[in-house]
């Protein structure tokens, strides 16, 4: 018989406290056009849901600052571009979302392009024999439609897609996630930083005194911690749980019951957990429990202010369910994301002081440590 020894884990606490990132970085517009063109011009963009896009339809986006279109194909195949006309520049979607057929038309000359973005007709125009149509084509954008999950890329050479997904691309591959259906989205324009958001998300050291819900739910972050790992006793011979869950409770919901039935693909190992988190830097991060999972993703607009985007997502059978209560299923969470909101609004606001100059880090601050680090990469800080 094999015995399969895997090492238990070590603590990820930081033996040192690291300056923070600098103050300027959260609120000037010189630092902001540096984050757009370095950091989400060149990384995997979060846009949508493939199936919350109509077949023959066009979409518009804006991404880094970029004005794009999003377009699907009568078949389902999805393909991107700068939305702009190569005759003289006009947006070609003027609106947020419109139908389209076999051609993109430009609504100023009539240029007409296939859903591939070749030249097809010039309209009224006749062009004279130095005139290359293939040379006139719409401007591609990079697109990768994983697990349902719709992303986009500026760089002329993308990197990997699958480097974007911190625990790999088949880490919630139980959840089916290509075939879940959105039951509930939450929009919401944050008055803070897009990065002070990140690192909110990245640490537990607000739970305590932010989110008392959430403590309650999940008691080890009481402890301003989010594993046991990162408790300052922990040893490697210490129990790892199977759950952080307060018990009776197997979900994220209000009332700590399922919503619907549970997915039927988990292992034990996943339902015990309860919660599982993929993050997609710079973009979003994907939360999964037993019964639903959500994607939450923001998009910087200022340089003090962020929309954040929360999508929820469910079985079609737990949504067509006659028993299916959605405040149930969702406000437990976007309380959760209203005080994090909140906090990070409240730092935004004292890190404008002329005398902040940067933070120090906490050695429980290891994964913000690791955000600014990659940021700093970036940057080439």
């Amino acid at each position: 018989m094999n015995v399969v020894v895997r090492p238990k884990p070590l603590s990820p606490l930081l033996n040192h406290c690291p300056k923070s990132l600098p103050a300027e970085t959260y609120y000037t517009q010189e630092w902001f056009a540096r984050d757009q063109k370095e950091i989400w011009a060149r990384n995997w963009i979060y846009t949508c849901r493939d199936n919350d896009m109509a077949n023959s339809s066009m979409r518009r986006l804006s991404v880094a600052g970029e004005n794009l279109i999003l377009v699907k194909s009568r078949e389902g195949e999805i393909t991107c571009f700068h939305n702009t006309c190569r005759h003289r520049g006009s947006e070609l979607c003027t609106v947020d979302e419109m139908k389209t057929g076999q051609l993109i038309v430009c609504p100023y000359h009539a240029w007409s392009y296939d859903l591939k973005g070749n030249l097809v007709r010039t309209g009224p125009a006749h062009p004279t024999k130095d005139f290359c149509r293939e040379d006139h084509g719409l401007l591609a954008v990079h697109v990768k439609v994983h697990d349902g999950f719709v992303f986009v890329c500026l760089a002329d050479s993308p990197p990997p897609f699958e480097s974007a997904i911190d625990t790999g691309v088949d880490a919630l591959r139980n959840w089916h996630l290509a075939d879940l259906v959105t039951g509930y989205t939450m929009v919401k324009t944050l008055a803070c930083n897009w990065k002070g958001f990140w690192e909110n998300y990245n640490e537990c050291l607000h739970c305590p005194g932010v989110h008392p819900a959430l403590c309650d739910r999940v008691p080890i972050f009481g402890k301003g911690i989010q594993s046991a790992e990162e408790a300052q006793d922990w040893t490697e011979d210490s129990v790892v749980p199977e759950s952080y869950m307060k018990a009776g409770t197997t979900s994220w919901t209000v009332n700590g019951k399922p919503c619907g039935p549970e997915f039927p693909h988990l292992t034990d190992q996943q339902r015990k957990a309860g919660v599982h988190f993929v993050t997609v830097l710079p973009t979003a991060w994907i939360i999964a429990h037993v019964d639903f999972v959500r994607i939450v993703s923001m998009r910087p607009l200022t340089p003090e202010t962020t929309e954040l985007k929360a999508e929820f997502l469910f079985m079609s059978e737990t949504l067509k369910s006659k028993d299916f209560d959605l405040h149930n299923a969702v406000d437990f969470v976007c309380t959760v994301i209203a005080e994090d909101a909140l906090a990070s609004e409240i730092n935004q606001k004292g890190v404008r002081s002329s005398k902040f100059q940067s933070g120090t880090l906490m050695p429980e601050e290891y994964d913000v440590y690791n955000f600014q680090q990659w940021v700093r990469k970036h940057l080439s800080l």
